[in-house]
């Protein structure tokens, strides 16, 4: 049985994650360990073991969402489509436990000045940056919330500090507890996304929790041995109101390797019934 960070999370309390699960790649990928068809059974088990209620993933082409949700189990649902211009390719998918939170309506957006353009570009990204905004109320505590998943662009700054801003924009014009997971693409507290933390709309769980499970590791690991203090690039983010109880990354492989390239990062939260 593989071991986990947060065993057994009960109500009122959520267990939350960010996984990059890294997209397939048809080429040969080096390092070995980079196949999809050689990770996707550590992913399974790593799934299968965990069991978020809620999941904001990263780099998912639809077969992988496929067999992430299938990985989760009966109950947990998907949202979430491609980023393309048709709605194809790599997404962001949101899975969630629909024995413990009821979805009550979903969106999706391009990072961009015309977010309801599928496959849009424009803040110096080149290749489409989407996000998916969940409502959902929590089926423990009737608690209604906010949920975003996101992936930054990895290659202009430009791109990563507009979209800072826009996340902030988004969580100060909510009238709900938020919580906001995503691969950023640099340092979650660096100068790029000090925009994410202007005038105190949103708080790094990381530092908000009052436990941290384990030391603060680099989440790009690229299938080495994780490294403390390295750059921390994925991130839980959420509205100061939102009861952060503990936190943790995940430095372990399973079995022989590591399911990603990232390690995840995972929170234990508490919805609050108003705000």
């Amino acid at each position: 049985m593989t071991a986990v960070l947060f065993p057994n999370v009960e109500a009122p309390d959520l267990h939350v994650m960010s996984f990059n699960i890294r997209r397939r790649f048809e080429r040969i990928t080096w390092p070995p360990e980079d196949r999809w068809g050689l990770r996707k059974q550590r992913l399974r088990v790593f799934l299968g073991a965990n069991k978020p209620h809620v999941l904001g993933s990263q780099e998912a082409l639809p077969d992988q969402a496929r067999w992430v949700q299938d990985s989760l189990g009966s109950s947990y649902g998907r949202i979430g489509r491609g980023r393309g211009k048709n709605r194809d390719g790599e997404g962001t998918p949101i899975f969630y436990d629909r024995d413990r939170v009821e979805l009550l309506d979903w969106t999706q957006v391009a990072l961009s000045d015309t977010p309801a353009l599928d496959g849009s570009t424009g803040w110096g990204n080149t290749i489409p940056r989407i996000a998916v905004i969940a409502r959902f109320r929590d089926a423990a505590t009737s608690a209604p919330f906010v949920f975003v998943n996101s992936h930054f662009d990895a290659f202009s700054r430009r791109a990563r500090r507009r979209s800072a801003r826009w996340l902030a924009d988004l969580a100060s014009d909510e009238d709900l507890p938020l919580i906001f997971t995503a691969d950023v693409n640099a340092p979650v507290r660096s100068r790029e996304l000090a925009a994410m933390f202007e005038g105190g709309g949103l708080v790094d769980t990381w530092s908000y929790a009052p436990a941290r499970r384990t030391v603060e590791w680099g989440t790009f690991n690229n299938y080495r041995r994780p490294r403390a203090g390295a750059r921390r690039i994925d991130a839980i983010l959420a509205t100061p109101d939102v009861g952060v109880r503990a936190v943790g990354i995940d430095p372990r492989p399973t079995g022989t390797s590591w399911p990603s390239d990232h390690l995840s990062v995972q929170a234990v939260v508490r919805i609050p019934a108003t705000r």
